[in-house]
């Protein structure tokens, strides 16, 4: 290579499906590259049509819009090479019907396609169900330099870094003898707690090892349950950091290599990117699902805040309707923390009393059930009229029904089916109750937000006479560390108990609470992943099943 390669980073947010809003992104991105005289412009995996698609690539005509796409994209290319994802048919008669592809374009027309060869199928991840694997590297030339192109989990399976790795094959290793100058990566890695961290250690080791830089290329934005932080990464041959980009925003900069270097954006606190994360998620989650407005309950307690919140700064105050809907057992100081919270956050509020409700279900079900005052039954329909009460908003107006639900509470079914499970999007279900404290601290970090009484008081439900959560679950600094260590990292309940610090027969009760309510999780809205492992399609337990744990 005689000269440094300019190497442009289009960290875009694509919409799965919206090939025009897609490739009008690509395009606009690939015109700021080439006016930055970049060499080569990088786009993330599956750019054209978005990720993940699941089954959509089993309708023929999401696949050949797609191609089509490609084709435009390709089509108004310049003298840069142009990078992007996209999917392919396979014109085998074996095999899956579609490639996961990087296109590689340039002066009108398409140079080149790589393949994909590793198909990740665990977690949230499901790719083996519908692409067929790629099985040869590529190189490209830019500039008089070699250009070694991978894909996202290509990367992931280095045996420099990874103890056990999951693949017998290895596309890194596969690219060390082809005296590569620089090697890209098109990526779609959603976020999770600390999964920055990992990536940019493992990239820098990848770059270090094989003395090539690396430049990955990652999504950004919420897309359902997944989260995509972008931080896109450049490294050069020592495994230096040279450039990484904005986390949970669109991005674009450049970096020379070898040699060069961008900005470095700062990595924030981890509450700090818990709240960015769910920012992002929401605002995209409602945008791209056509919501302008959204509603919620406020019930003075820290999860509704927080929500409400977390909606306000996605959504702005005039499109957040937050529903104080005090019952028999509400006490006084939480209809006062809601209305303050409304005040502060400028954001409208209803307040609709449940008491005549629930005195009309009482009398409506005494000839069946006799009494139900201060049973289970009372308090579950307290929860399923505050639900209905939100619905029929939702219904009305047409807002998205925030549901408030933790991840801790949603672990142990301490939520009421049809009740404060309600809704279209639950914001906090893969928050941990722990981690929702330190997300409002920093919500509150610069000036009170939420009221210092809502993060204060005893959790409670407030669903019979002098009700908190500690008469019912472990305090949550035990919970928390407890549930962490069952579902996260599936360890039996005595692991789990010496991790959380609580006697064996706490972890084996928690243990099965969490195996007794997976039929409810089943039901609940779709949420954003968060931690290491969320309710969902990345936890995926049978409901009717005996194993104890």
């Amino acid at each position: 290579m005689t000269r440094p390669l300019r190497v442009g980073v289009a960290q875009i947010d694509t919409t799965i499906g919206d090939f025009a809003g897609n490739v009008a992104k690509i395009l606009a991105a690939g015109r700021r590259a080439q006016a930055a005289h970049a060499d080569v412009v990088l786009f993330p995996e599956l750019a054209v049509c978005g990720y993940p698609p699941r089954d959509l690539l089993e309708h023929r005509d999401f696949v050949r819009e797609a191609e089509a796409a490609a084709g435009r994209i390709a089509r108004q290319s310049g003298p840069a090479l142009w990078i992007y994802g996209s999917v392919a048919r396979n014109p085998a008669k074996a095999g899956r019907s579609v490639f996961n592809v990087a296109v590689a374009a340039r002066g009108g027309r398409v140079a080149a396609t790589y393949r994909k060869r590793l198909l990740p199928t665990y977690d949230v991840f499901d790719e083996g169900r519908y692409f067929e694997a790629g099985s040869k590297p590529l190189v490209l030339r830019a500039a008089g330099a070699r250009i070694g192109v991978t894909i996202c989990e290509d990367i992931w399976n280095d045996g420099t870094f990874w103890k056990r790795r999951r693949y017998a094959v290895d596309p890194v290793r596969d690219l060390r003898p082809l005296r590569l100058d620089l090697h890209v990566n098109v990526s779609a890695s959603p976020w999770e707690l600390g999964k920055a961290r990992l990536r940019e250690r493992f990239m820098s080791r990848i770059a270090r090892s094989s003395r090539t830089p690396l430049v990955c290329c990652n999504l950004v934005g919420g897309n359902d349950s997944l989260v995509f932080d972008g931080g896109s990464l450049a490294f050069d041959a020592r495994g230096r950091l040279a450039a990484r980009g904005r986390s949970f925003a669109e991005d674009f900069w450049t970096v020379d290599l070898p040699g060069g270097s961008a900005a470095i954006a700062e990595r924030e606190p981890d509450a700090r990117r818990v709240r960015e994360a769910l920012v992002l998620a929401l605002t995209d989650y409602a945008g791209k699902c056509g919501f302008r407005t959204a509603v919620l309950g406020l019930s003075g307690g820290i999860d509704s805040a927080v929500t409400a919140a977390i909606a306000v700064e996605a959504l702005g105050a005039d499109r957040v309707l937050g529903v104080a809907m005090p019952g028999p057992y509400s006490s006084p100081g939480s209809v006062t923390d809601a209305r303050e919270l409304a005040r502060r956050l400028k954001m409208r509020l209803l307040e609709i009393p449940i008491g005549p409700a629930l005195e009309a279900y009482r009398a409506t079900l005494f000839p069946a059930l006799g009494t139900i005052e201060r049973t289970k039954t009372e308090e579950n329909l307290q929860a399923r009229i505050r639900g209905a009460l939100l619905m029929a908003l939702s219904n009305k107006d047409g807002h998205l029904l925030l549901s408030t639900g933790n991840k801790s509470e949603i672990a142990v079914g301490y939520c009421t089916l049809y009740g404060d499970m309600a809704g279209g999007f639950a914001l906090l279900s893969d928050v941990p109750k722990t981690l929702v404290y330190a997300v409002a601290a920093d919500i509150n970090r610069g000036s009170e937000i939420i009221p210092a009484s809502s993060i204060t008081k005893p959790p409670s439900a407030e669903l019979a006479p002098n009700q908190k959560d500690s008469d019912s679950l472990p305090p949550y600094e035990a919970l928390d560390p407890l549930v962490e260590a069952l579902v996260d990292r599936s360890l039996p309940a005595e692991a789990a108990a010496r991790r959380a610090g609580v006697s064996p027969e706490v972890a084996r009760a928690i243990a099965g609470r969490i195996a007794g309510n997976e039929y409810k999780r089943r039901q609940m809205p779709p949420g954003p992943k968060i931690t290491g492992k969320a309710f969902g399609e990345g936890r995926r337990y049978p409901i009717a099943q005996k194993f104890g744990g």
